[in-house]
């Protein structure tokens, strides 16, 4: 918090550099972020998947199209925490929805690939969620684009 005075201690107020809590970037993208989620979570709970599984195997079935997927590479196009995208997919192998086999040229790693049926579920389940999409950032009108653009451009700064 910029420029906010240290609080005294006699103080039980918030020491923010924000009048409002209108103001607060980070405030506001947590709050949406949690509606957000709250949407897709329901919009995938037909489908038996949580937002984790069908990011994982959208994904998945996304770069899959290029040949062999390492966890790593996985995890690290989905923006997932590596230990946890592990525990996810060993879910969705128990799930029949992805298949782990040796890597062809890593002899360390796991080559990971949606099973048909995971294909056929994600790309059921992707008409949800983007329907909810739809839904949920539909009042931002036209600038939705620019939204998309600013949302961009932070994810291309956390490289």
């Amino acid at each position: 918090m910029t420029g906010a005075a240290a609080p005294d201690e006699d103080d039980i107020g918030l020491a923010t550099a924000f009048a409002s809590t209108e103001e607060s970037t980070g405030l506001l993208l947590w709050q949406v972020t949690n509606r957000w989620q709250a949407a897709q979570r329901a919009a995938l709970q037909p489908f038996g998947l949580t937002h984790v599984q069908f990011v994982l195997t959208a994904a998945l079935t996304w770069l899959g199209s290029d040949g062999p997927v390492t966890q790593r590479q996985l995890a690290d196009f989905a923006g997932t925490d590596p230990m946890m995208t592990s525990q996810v997919v060993r879910a969705l192998v128990a799930r029949g929805l992805v298949d782990r086999s040796p890597h062809p040229g890593d002899g360390r790693a796991w080559a990971l690939s949606a099973t048909g049926e995971g294909r056929a579920l994600v790309n059921r389940a992707v008409v949800a969620v983007e329907a909810c999409d739809e839904a949920f950032f539909g009042p931002l009108g036209r600038s939705r684009a620019t939204f998309t653009r600013a949302l961009a451009t932070l994810e291309a700064a956390r490289a």
